[in-house]
């Protein structure tokens, strides 16, 4: 379940938040939240991360589904106990479906709105709810793989400590 509620929190978030910006946000004139840092803006991105691939929207339509197809095999496969990874995957299929909607409905594009920076100078590319949800779901897919190495290590310690068992005779 909690994979399910993780996707589609995001999904609806990501949608929702791009619906605002579309009609409140202008392209060139930005509200600035916190002026040095973070601003908001309207932007349309026609590539992948970091506008990669931008000429080519069919084929990043195709790789989209097909990765959020494996991560949702990926996380409905799971067992219930593997809480974080489907917490994880669940935020990144939610950020990939929030995407692909994009694409599918705005003409290969999608909305991105936020726009970090310091004083402009250093520049972050702008981005949106769906792709936040797709970092934080990989930061969880990592701390959920050093937890379970972390845990192997202890029980293989705890295994060589332990005496060896006397030999009857």
């Amino acid at each position: 379940m909690r994979f399910y509620i993780w996707a589609a929190v995001v999904v609806i978030a990501d949608q929702a938040t791009k619906f605002l910006a579309v009609h409140f946000l202008h392209p060139i004139e930005p509200i600035k939240l916190i002026p040095p840092f973070f601003w908001l803006i309207l932007r349309h991105n026609s590539g992948a991360a970091f506008s990669l691939f931008s000429d080519h929207g069919s084929i990043l339509i195709i790789f989209t589904c097909l990765a959020a197809g494996f991560v949702i095999w990926w996380g409905i496969s799971l067992p219930r106990q593997e809480k974080l990874l489907r917490t994880a995957l669940g935020m990144i299929a939610g950020g990939a479906l929030g995407n692909v909607i994009d694409r599918l409905f705005r003409d290969g594009l999608v909305v991105d709105f936020l726009d970090l920076h310091w004083m402009n100078k250093l520049h972050w590319p702008t981005f949106n709810i769906a792709d936040t949800a797709i970092c934080i779901g990989v930061g969880l897919i990592v701390l959920d793989s050093i937890v379970k190495m972390r845990r192997e290590a202890q029980k293989k310690d705890r295994s060589k400590t332990r005496p060896a068992p006397r030999k009857k005779g």
